[in-house]
C-alpha cells in the first residue's frame, strides 16, 4: 500500500468510526460540561454489541420532580433495549437537591429549569456528541421519548433539533413551546390517558404538586396533534388501527387503549395517538403501583416501550 493509500484508508477509518472502541454491555454513567454546568446522564448498552455494528439510541427523559435513575427503573426500557438491540440513554435535568426533584426546560414548563431558561436542548446535543465519542451509534436512528415534563422535553428536542432526531414518542405530556417549529417532517407517537388527572388530556390547569403551590397549564392533546398534523402534512381523519382491553381479572381489566393513525404524511411520516382510558399519569407497561396517590392507576393495557420501538424502528433520519 502506498503512503497516499494508507492516509486515505486511515481517513476513512476516522470518518466511519471503524476501529472505535465500543462501550461494554451494561450500565454506565457519564458527565459533560455545558453552559457552565456539570450535567450527567445514564446509559444502558445492550449485549448485542459483539458484531461491532452501530446501534440506534433512545433518549428517555424523566418527568418533572424525577431523575434519570428513577426513570430508568420506572419505565423498564432496559428490558426492551436488551431484546431489540438499542442504546437507552437517561439524562438528568436540573434544579432540585441531592440529585432529586429535577426538571426540564420544555418551553413553558417546568420548574426552575424553565424559569432559569436552562439550555436543555444544547445539553442533549452535547450528550449525543459525547456518546458518539465513546461508542458506535447510528446517528440516523436517534429517537426521543419521556414522561410528563420529559415528554414535553422530547417534543421540544424534536421541534428544535430535528436534524438530530429521527422520531419522537411522548407519554402523558404535550408540547408546551410558545412557537412551534421543526426543520423537517417528524414521525410522532403520543400515548396519553383521558383519565390522567395530572397532565390533563383535554387541557387545563392541573392540581398543585404536593407540598407546593405550583400548578401547570396543560394544552389539550388534540391541539398538540393538530400542530404536528399540519407540519407533517397528514390527513386530518385517522384510521383506527388497534383497540385493546385490559387483561381479564387483572387490576387493569377495565382499561382500554385505542390507536389512531394519521398517514401517510409528508416524507413517509405518520402521527399516531394511543388514547387510553382508566390509567393515570403513568408509563404503560412500566413498574406498577408506583406512587398511586400522586400518579393514579398503573396499567399494562399496552407496553409503551414495545409500541414506541415498533414505531421508531420504521424511521431513520436521512
Amino acid at each position: 500500500m502506498s503512503r497516499l493509500q494508507y492516509i486515505a484508508a486511515f481517513a476513512l477509518l476516522i470518518a466511519t468510526g471503524a476501529g472505535q472502541a465500543a462501550l461494554a454491555p451494561g450500565d454506565h454513567e457519564f458527565s459533560v460540561r455545558h453552559d457552565g454546568l456539570r450535567r450527567t446522564y445514564l446509559v444502558y448498552v445492550p449485549p448485542q454489541t459483539a458484531a461491532g455494528g452501530r446501534l440506534p439510541v433512545i433518549l428517555n427523559f424523566h418527568g418533572g420532580g424525577g431523575n434519570a435513575k428513577t426513570q430508568k427503573w420506572y419505565s423498564r426500557m432496559d428490558e426492551t433495549a436488551a431484546r431489540e438491540g438499542f442504546v437507552a440513554v437517561y439524562p438528568n435535568g436540573t434544579g432540585g437537591f441531592a440529585g432529586r426533584f429535577l426538571t426540564w426546560n420544555a418551553g413553558m414548563c417546568c420548574g426552575s429549569a424553565a424559569a432559569r431558561r436552562v439550555d436543555d436542548v444544547g445539553f442533549i446535543l452535547a450528550v449525543l456528541d459525547d456518546l458518539a465519542r465513546r461508542t458506535r451509534i447510528d446517528s440516523t436512528r436517534v429517537y426521543a421519548t419521556g414522561l410528563s415534563n420529559g415528554s414535553m422535553m422530547a417534543y421540544r428536542l424534536a421541534a428544535e433539533a430535528s436534524d438530530r432526531i429521527a422520531a419522537v414518542a411522548g407519554v402523558a405530556g404535550a408540547v408546551t413551546l410558545p412557537r412551534f417549529k421543526s426543520a423537517r417532517p417528524m414521525p410522532v407517537m403520543h400515548i396519553h390517558s383521558v383519565d390522567d388527572e395530572r397532565a390533563l388530556y383535554r387541557g387545563g390547569l392541573a392540581p398543585a404538586f404536593p407540598w407546593t403551590n405550583t400548578r401547570v397549564l396543560h394544552p389539550p392533546v388534540a391541539a398538540m396533534l393538530e400542530k404536528w398534523l399540519a407540519h407533517d402534512g397528514c390527513p386530518a381523519k385517522p384510521d383506527i388501527t388497534a383497540t385493546v382491553k385490559g387483561h381479564p381479572g387483572a387490576a387493569d381489566a377495565a382499561h382500554t387503549a385505542t390507536r389512531s393513525t394519521h398517514g401517510p404524511c409528508r416524507a413517509g411520516t405518520e402521527v399516531v395517538l394511543w388514547k387510553l382510558t382508566g390509567a393515570g399519569h403513568v408509563w404503560p407497561g412500566g413498574q406498577q403501583d408506583f406512587l398511586p396517590l400522586l400518579l393514579g392507576s398503573g396499567t399494562r393495557v399496552i407496553n409503551a416501550n414495545n409500541e414506541m420501538w415498533t414505531f421508531f424502528a420504521r424511521f431513520r433520519r436521512e
